[in-house]
């Protein structure tokens, strides 16, 4: 296990899926969280809910692209580390709407680092040499793969997406920042995330309402498009890691060693569903080949070598169990997910 992450962290987008369950962890490691974030669509405070009035975290409704709002944050709570995972982040919404895309993941990005920046030059000693502004990216910014190989730190950038354009831009500018300015950043690039908390609009827990329904199970293409699988807690765990052993300046690439085809996943899903809520005849037939997204990438893998090697970490959970867990804690948390159908999404298709 790596050392004790700092001890405040400012984490941004921290009602989020993935930065949420980062907060989660990070309470109940004792660290003190100042988590801002604006609530969009994706965001939801009900995932903070087993943290609520908890004195280590402190909530802020407000977004990355006001300025004042972060000084301010800078200012009062001293952070010894800034964990980004503010973003838009679902690529058929960027494929309706670019424009929001580019406003956070670019703008908003940009925005942050100058403050980091500028609240880092004011620290004197260990407080500047420990300080880390650590950048949660994906995958997604190299472009889609053959039917061989994986990416790496190497990787050339080819984004395909207007989503995975705007978090290219984001990552240059961090590693722009280091080189110079000096700011002592760290970057992390992830595969496809899945676990508790996961906005319904992503295909597992998509896949897993409409079965729960009995609703038609949409499959982009051929559904032979591939995906690298990382759990949640993983990922959050992947990057404690980086928090405490990253190299400024340094990329991490962070993969679930768990390559499937999305209709192999649906078919997982089908079957793990009518395990635990039988039905007359299988989910499976609910399936459906529909007209594929536009420019959707074949396949994404990653080399998680560099990871293992200088960080310590590896992912604990195969595909198959974390799946299960998955699919249990949305049985278990139907309130959760209501609370998200009961607003302006609806599981409808997005980005056609």
């Amino acid at each position: 296990m790596p050392r004790p992450i700092m001890s405040t962290l400012l984490v941004t987008g921290g009602a989020g899926f993935i930065g949420g369950n980062f907060v989660l962890r990070a309470i109940a490691a004792g660290q003190r969280v100042i988590n801002l974030d604006k609530l969009t669509y994706a965001g939801n405070l009900a995932t903070l809910a087993p943290v609520a009035g908890h004195r280590q975290h402190v909530f802020v409704h407000g977004d990355i692209g006001d300025r004042d709002t972060l000084r301010g944050l800078f200012d009062s709570h001293r952070p010894d580390a800034v964990v980004n995972f503010a973003a838009e982040s679902h690529v058929d919404r960027s494929i309706d709407g670019p424009a929001a895309f580019i406003q956070t993941n670019v703008s908003g990005t940009l925005g942050l680092l100058e403050e980091a920046r500028d609240y880092w030059r004011t620290l004197e000693g260990k407080a500047a040499t420990t300080f880390r502004f650590l950048h949660v990216s994906t995958d997604e910014v190299y472009g889609s793969l053959g039917a061989e190989g994986r990416f790496s730190e190497t990787t050339p950038y080819a984004p395909n997406s207007p989503y995975s354009a705007s978090k290219a831009a984001s990552d240059h500018l961090v590693r722009a920042f280091h080189h110079t300015y000096g700011l002592p950043t760290v970057t992390t690039n992830c595969s496809n995330n899945y676990g508790p908390y996961q906005f319904p609009e992503k295909l597992i827990p998509l896949v897993i309402q409409k079965a729960l329904a009995g609703e038609e199970l949409p499959v982009y293409g051929d559904g032979q498009n591939v995906r690298d699988w990382l759990f949640v807690e993983d990922h959050c765990e992947a990057i404690e890691h980086a928090l405490a052993r990253g190299i400024p300046g340094e990329t991490y690439c962070v993969g679930g060693d768990s390559e499937r085809s999305n209709i192999d996943v649906v078919r997982t899903l089908c079957a793990l569903i009518d395990e635990r809520v039988p039905t007359n005849t299988p989910r499976e037939t609910l399936i459906r080949f529909v007209r594929d997204r536009p420019g959707h990438d074949r396949r994404y893998a990653i080399d998680a070598g560099k990871a293992r090697r200088e960080l310590g970490w590896a992912p604990r959970h195969d595909f198959t169990g974390g799946l299960a867990r998955t699919v249990d804690w949305y049985l278990d948390n139907q309130s959760w997910v209501n609370g998200i159908l009961d607003g302006s999404y609806r599981l409808e298709r997005l980005g056609q």
